[in-house]
């Protein structure tokens, strides 16, 4: 290959908005439904009912319907503002890339993945503790309770507020890996070594925004602590009361589940979208621009 159709390792290619919408929905429906019961099981160790009287290990795949629903428009949302906004950045700092644009993209991507993924976990998450019988009489019972259909985005603020630290540590070591095994092998990364990287960096996230997922958790799923009776109310108000009356290890309840769902689910996520991307690239236009670029797969 001439010198002019090398590939750059040092740079990641630039993935288009339409490829990135596909094989980001494509990546969260996979995740979220393979490892759907290990959701269910982080859900009820966080519920404030505790995990036996919230199910326990039985019906496993409640609520599995609304996930399924939400799963592809919210990883789609995500992916497509990612890799949008990640040329963005680079072309604002005069071209160079840096660790903190994958920070900020995915920043970007999750506000936008959680006008989607809020109102899933809200109707998920209360069938999966058994306040919902049905995916139709969750929705229609929580859209006419007191609060309406901004119920459905209870959380949402604190849902962003974990989602952004989750990403901060996650998507620069993910992207750093990758740029490091790119250097070392001398040729692009395998949609297994990326799953890889995205398995390992999910891992660190997901153990260190623990406590966030926990008070998200409690939140959305509106029952008041079963010590007190007192209404969970914000973020912080949320944090005081269950170390006031559980103490501060509370804050990490669900954390086994948690961290093993999401690297488990990294490594699945972050290869259904190399690996849809690598066979999208290879059956349509896209290709052929990659192909000018000098890429390979």
């Amino acid at each position: 290959m001439s010198d002019s159709k090398e590939v750059d390792l040092e740079k990641s290619v630039e993935v288009p908005f339409t490829l990135a919408l596909i094989a980001g929905g494509i990546a969260g429906t996979t995740v979220d439904v393979a490892l759907y019961p290990i959701d269910t099981l982080r859900t009820r160790l966080q519920s404030p009912k505790g995990f036996w009287a919230s199910g326990g290990f039985s019906g496993m795949y409640t609520g599995v319907v609304a996930t399924a629903l939400g799963a592809s428009p919210g990883a789609a949302l995500f992916f497509s503002a990612y890799e949008t906004m990640k040329p963005v950045l680079k072309k604002m700092n005069g071209g160079e890339e840096k660790w903190w644009q994958a920070s900020a993209a995915s920043s970007c991507g999750e506000v936008a993945a959680c006008l989607v993924r809020v109102p899933t976990s809200i109707v998920t998450q209360r069938m999966q503790v058994g306040q919902y019988a049905s995916f139709g009489e969750a929705v229609s019972k929580i859209a006419a309770s007191e609060g309406g259909l901004m119920t459905f985005y209870t959380g949402y603020w604190t849902t962003v507020a974990r989602e952004i630290p989750f990403s901060f540590i996650q998507f620069p070591m993910y992207e750093g890996m990758k740029k490091f095994l790119r250097m070392a092998q001398g040729s692009d990364t395998t949609p297994a070594q990326g799953a890889t990287c995205g398995s390992i960096a999910g891992a660190i996230a997901s153990a260190v925004t623990t406590p966030l997922d926990v008070i998200k958790t409690r939140l959305m799923l509106g029952n008041p602590s079963h010590i007190s009776g007192e209404a969970y109310v914000g973020t912080i108000q949320t944090a005081k009361l269950m170390v006031a009356e559980e103490g501060a290890m509370a804050l990490f309840k669900g954390i086994g589940p948690r961290v093993g769902w999401i690297t488990a689910g990294g490594y699945v996520f972050f290869g259904a979208y190399e690996k849809a991307q690598e066979v999208l690239w290879k059956t349509n236009a896209w290709g052929d621009k990659y192909a000018v670029e000098g890429g390979k797969f």
